[in-house]
């Protein structure tokens, strides 16, 4: 087996005059062309029509988002938010100031329709993927400026199913235009002091006045105010009930509001004080603080009493914007320490010649492969059900695909984030290499939107409500339906998957013990993510047809579904045999058919020959 040295590692002088190595940075190329598994995944699940028609701006884009908007995500990242409470003078002003490429992020964002698309819905159902696949590419060179989207993304969808005439012609337009000037982004304020998830306890009150109008003055303590320099947010307060006078206590008594944060001269805050920064451990650049409401001005949205399951609507879509992020982390991720393996020498020899960090590699592509493959399904899921006649089944998916993947996505994305920190030795773990704003951004994944906790629990209410579970189970069988040859990689995944729809019955059956049900809600929703994405991993072999895909879902299932039997020692020990070795120098360096790596960054001098593996995959 030859392989071309692609290690382009320099001498430099220091200052006594004798030469010291210098280590190269790993480096990539376009996030569209080198994101192999993507491209070759989109022509299973798009229309070669509409694939044609978004191709070229998802080519265009992937150069884009190493450039420019890189750029933008670093200064914004070097140069992060700050509050100023008062002018010179003594005046209270409470300015955000934000690094001008803060600015130019969401100028860019309208530009290139990544709200607007989804609701242009010129790809028809398709479109909430093409929207997505553009914040995919997006999400982690723009210092997190996926997150202000997010929640504009949710905002829109939030008007359109319950905006008044008045809303749907103020508001709603400026948040899916792609004129930067009337471009305007929105923040989702519901946490208060009183708890997080608990939205039930929140203390906000709206006062309705007495002109009749259904405006309200809105005061209470919002305790995380993301994305601060919004024009817009949609939130939580208890209105007064008209027969006691009284605010009504519980989640029944929370009305949803539409305010704008600032005056109309754009400048000054709208009847509200910023009493802190919050100090985060990620998301740097995005301004995030804690507010206080003094009679804000707000539009209540939708029937008295219905907050929470109006903002609800938000939820379902900023959750899959977490799912995204989650992705979109994990494949850079894999594309560093995979461009970073042909740059570093140890030993005598490239870490693309180390088994242990191949293998390495292999695991974190693995994680990947299958949590694009989820993200892809409820991101089609999504646009079906809101450009399709109503479907009762694609209703009840999305209700239990939706907590589902955002919690073990976002599991799986700190695992990996973390991996890749380790790929690169110490140099990893310095701020300024730039490696440890993915785990410190994509920490929070875990965290907002709903806690993996409090998201499991969410999974186990679906089930009760919507009758999820056994629309679930179905959709896995039919997506495994397909018999296979006997003996095949494939036949052993079905089977694995098979065993695993057993157990989830057995364990659904003890669901009227709710001290079960509480103890065992997140191992019980790993469980049906894991087993899910090995049906989804299983669709894509069965398309592709090919052996790797075929190994990577049987690995996947051997791995998520069946390790835990041995005592002690994962049974997957046992099987890192030379089939497992060569697969995984097949994935971790990403090897074509014919056997060339496509590599990232420098991808002329990146070919491999592996001719052997090439025969036999």
């Amino acid at each position: 087996m030859s392989t071309e040295n692609i290690t382009t590692s320099s001498k430099q002088k220091g200052q006594s005059g004798y030469e010291y190595f210098q280590q190269e940075a790993p480096r990539l190329g376009n996030q569209y062309l080198e994101d192999s598994y993507l491209i070759e995944s989109l022509k299973r699940v798009v229309p070669s029509n509409y694939l044609n028609e978004i191709e070229p701006d998802l080519v265009r884009f992937g150069d884009r988002v190493m450039g420019d908007i890189l750029e933008y995500g670093r200064a914004c990242e070097n140069n992060p938010p700050k509050h100023v409470a008062y002018d010179a003078w003594g005046r209270r002003i409470d300015k955000i100031v934000v690094d001008e490429g803060w600015n130019i992020l969401k100028d860019i964002s309208a530009v290139e329709g990544l709200v607007s698309i989804g609701y242009e819905r010129k790809q028809k159902e398709f479109s909430r993927l093409y929207q997505y696949l553009k914040i995919y590419l997006f999400a982690c060179s723009s210092a997190v400026f996926d997150c202000p989207l997010s929640m504009t993304d949710g905002g829109a969808r939030l008007l359109e199913l319950y905006g008044d005439k008045e809303l749907m012609t103020t508001a709603y337009p400026h948040y899916v235009t792609r004129d930067p000037k009337n471009f305007w982004t929105s923040g989702q304020w519901m946490t208060e002091k009183t708890g997080g998830s608990d939205v039930a306890n929140s203390e906000s009150v709206a006062e309705p006045r007495k002109d009749g109008s259904n405006r309200y003055d809105i005061s209470g303590y919002k305790y995380f105010t993301s994305a601060t320099t919004a024009q817009t947010a949609m939130i939580l307060a208890r209105d007064r009930e008209p027969e006691t006078g009284g605010f009504r206590s519980g989640s029944r008594g929370l009305s949803a509001f539409f305010i704008k944060i600032r005056k109309d001269n754009g400048k000054d805050l709208n009847n509200m004080m910023i009493h802190k920064m919050k100090n985060k451990f990620g998301t740097k650049a995005v301004p995030t603080t804690e507010i206080e409401l003094l009679g804000t001005e707000g539009v209540m949205i939708g029937n008295k009493g219905r907050g929470v399951p109006i903002i609800a609507s938000i939820l379902n879509i900023t959750r899959i914007h977490n799912v995204i992020h989650s992705v979109a982390t994990m494949r850079r991720g894999v594309a560093l320490a995979r461009d970073f393996a042909h740059r570093r020498k140890v030993f005598g020899s490239s870490l693309a010649e180390n088994q242990l960090y191949i293998s390495t590699l292999a695991e974190m592509e693995i994680e990947y492969r299958a949590g694009l493959q989820f993200l892809l399904n409820v991101s089609l899921l999504l646009g079906q059900s809101e450009c399709l006649e109503k479907n009762p089944k694609i209703d009840s998916l999305l209700r239990i695909l939706t907590p589902l993947s955002k919690l073990y996505t976002a599991k799986q994305s700190i695992l990996v984030s973390s991996e890749t920190i380790e790929c690169m030795g110490g140099t990893g773990y310095m701020e300024d290499s730039d490696i440890p704003r993915l785990l410190r951004d994509t920490q929070v994944t875990a965290i907002w939107e709903g806690t993996t906790n409090v998201l499991s629990m969410d999974v186990w209410r679906s089930i009760k409500s919507h009758n999820s579970l056994v629309v679930l189970l179905d959709e896995i069988r039919s997506k495994t339906a397909a018999t296979t040859k006997a003996g095949s990689p494939l036949a052993n995944a079905k089977q694995t998957i098979e065993n695993a729809v057993k157990a989830i019955l057995e364990i659904s059956n003890g669901s009227d013990d709710l001290d079960f049900v509480i103890a065992n809600a997140k191992k019980f929703s790993f469980l049906l993510s894991q087993t899910y994405m090995a049906a989804l991993l299983y669709e894509h072999a069965l398309w592709s047809k090919k052996s790797v895909d075929e190994q990577i879902c049987e690995r996947w299932c051997f791995i998520k579904l069946q390790s835990s039997k041995m005592d002690g020692t994962s049974i997957a020990f046992a099987k890192a045999d030379q089939s497992w070795r060569d697969l995984d120098r097949l994935i971790a360096l990403d090897i074509d058919e014919s056997g060339n790596y496509r590599g990232t960054g420098d991808t002329s001098t990146c070919k491999r020959n592996f001719g052997a593996l090439r025969a036999r995959y």
